[in-house]
């Protein structure tokens, strides 16, 4: 019992570890969720579960400080959380940058999936993409 317990155990914080180092998004359960986003936007906030404030693109944006859209708190606070509520099957997710011009892929979010983000980093632009969302 103890040798299958410890085996379960360091498979799950293995996993854990693998997920955060490629930026993936840790699923937000259903119960705890908070946020709204728009169909076909995808939204970005400061807080766990959808919580504190929120910017939210229908578009790819490269610079999410003097782009088209401006998101107020993009130089000033990490993102925790987001949604990805994309409604065309042409798109496999959205991918999202540390910098301006999709430089720096921090991670990416299937469509229509939500969840919680490592929370230590800021993010400065973001693409939709056809290719793969892993």
């Amino acid at each position: 019992m103890f040798h299958t317990t410890s085996v379960r155990m360091f498979a799950a914080a293995a996993a854990a570890t693998v997920l955060s180092v490629l930026g993936a998004t840790a699923p937000a359960s259903a119960d705890n969720w908070v946020g709204s986003c728009d169909p076909g936007n995808v939204c970005f906030y400061t807080g766990w579960n959808g919580t504190g404030s929120k910017c939210s693109w229908s578009d790819a944006d490269p610079d999410w400080a003097n782009g088209n859209i401006q998101c107020s708190w993009a130089l000033t606070s990490n993102v925790l959380s987001v949604w990805n509520n994309g409604q065309s099957t042409a798109y496999q997710g959205v991918v999202y940058y540390y910098s301006n011009n999709y430089n720096d892929r921090a991670g990416c979010t299937r469509r229509w999936n939500r969840g919680n983000l490592q929370g230590t980093y800021k993010l400065r632009s973001h693409q939709w993409t056809t290719g793969y969302c892993g």
